[in-house]
């Protein structure tokens, strides 16, 4: 009998830890960003002072719309956006429509990734793509079948956005959802 009663307490802890961590990242704050002291709001922080090789952004390999293998380290000699997003997140798609205005007004000049966390059963590549098409988006989008991209960056709540300079190192990264001004703030740090 106590062997039971302890069996479910574990089971129901388990399901709630599983929940809590596949759930969302909290959303931002509806007002503009506080800047720090080294000018850049609380939710776009640069990772260290040098770019040595903690600062290199993780290769990786995704699908594209058409279902072909595409790596990160194709996109480098052009500042990237690289944002980690599903179609289930409410914080995610509360912020697509401001990445949707930055890639249309930086084509050209910024690359967006925007990497669809694919899971199968949450998100399949059909949802996301039915998803996007019903909203009118443009941004590619990659699909991350395999969780390569989200294991090399240790993802364990979404959204996620990181700002990748040419050369391919990580200059700032956003936990959580980002506002039109702290998107703006990030790719004008891997445009200078």
């Amino acid at each position: 009998m106590k062997y039971k009663k302890w069996h479910r307490i574990a089971v129901i802890a388990a399901s709630a830890w599983l929940m809590l961590l596949s759930s969302c990242a909290a959303q931002a704050p509806e007002t503009d960003p506080v800047t720090t002291e080294q000018g850049t709001p609380p939710a776009v922080t640069a990772p260290s002072d040098g770019a040595d090789d903690a600062d290199r952004a993780p290769d990786f390999a995704v699908l594209n719309a058409d279902g072909e293998t595409v790596r990160l380290s194709e996109f480098l000699g052009k500042p990237i956006v690289l944002n980690f997003w599903a179609s289930w997140c409410p914080p995610c798609k509360a912020e697509l429509p401001d990445f949707e205005a930055a890639c249309k007004k930086y084509d050209g000049e910024v690359t967006f990734l925007m990497v669809n966390l694919t899971d199968g059963q949450r998100e399949t590549v059909e949802i996301a793509k039915s998803f996007i098409a019903s909203k009118g988006y443009t941004f590619p989008v990659y699909f991350d079948t395999n969780y390569e991209a989200s294991y090399k960056y240790g993802l364990s709540s979404i959204p996620q956005t990181y700002f990748i300079d040419a050369k391919g190192n990580v200059v700032a990264r956003a936990t959580g959802m980002i506002s039109a001004a702290q998107l703006e703030q990030g790719i004008d740090m891997i445009l200078n």
